[in-house]
């Protein structure tokens, strides 16, 4: 069993970044760790966390599939308050857990508690179903919002997302030819994971340094 949160980066950073994981891999999954380390290195604390039904899969309760993505947002507080960063926070995740992020985050920035919130690949629509947009509550967002998705996303494409009405405190950086874990082909866009990332992280400290802490 891993420890509660999973941290990286410069114990005095300016800014701490936590992070939840996509509603079927862990927070040590390549991606995730592959992000982690991209944020860690341009100089963010971050911390990653695991709700509870992806704990259980470590243990001999077996597989349990994602709750519906609102109920976890007690758990998202839950780990913010466990956390007790010192540093401004961001809070954010990878998929699914960016999208528990975004339903708790204007409570939260309201009250003074975040700074910010950064999704690594948006959870738009299910795959294959455009029509059933998981964006009502993005229309009115106050929080500011750094959204990096790949141009490929079969979660939400660039085409498709350039029509949602979504609010001016968001932010998108789109990495192109990436997929829902921002890869790329390197054959077709000449760019690698590694490149991407590198980006990403880049692109999210420059925007986390505009924030009004």
């Amino acid at each position: 069993m891993l420890d509660k949160f999973l941290l990286q980066g410069p114990e005095d950073a300016r800014f701490t970044i936590l992070l939840a994981h996509g509603a079927g891999a862990p927070m040590d999954s390549a991606s995730m760790t592959a992000a982690a380390n991209a944020l860690a290195s341009v100089a963010f604390r971050v911390a990653r966390f695991e709700f509870a039904y992806m704990a259980a899969r470590r243990t001999s309760e077996g597989r349990k599939p994602p709750p519906r993505a609102e109920t976890l947002n007690p758990e998202y507080e839950a780990a913010i308050e466990g956390l007790g960063a010192s540093s401004p926070l961001i809070i954010g995740g990878k998929s699914m857990g960016g999208r528990v992020a975004s339903m708790v985050a204007d409570d939260l920035h309201g009250r003074g508690k975040i700074a910010g919130l950064l999704c690594l690949g948006y959870p738009f629509h299910p795959p294959g179903q455009p029509q059933k947009l998981r964006t009502g509550h993005l229309r009115g967002l106050t929080t500011p919002a750094l959204i990096c998705q790949g141009t490929r996303d079969e979660f939400g494409t660039r085409d498709e997302v350039q029509g949602y009405d979504l609010s001016d405190r968001i932010e998108i950086l789109w990495l192109e030819d990436g997929d829902h874990d921002l890869k790329p082909r390197k054959t077709i866009s000449g760019f690698s994971s590694a490149d991407h990332l590198a980006t990403m992280a880049k692109a999210a400290m420059a925007w986390a340094e505009r924030l009004p802490v």
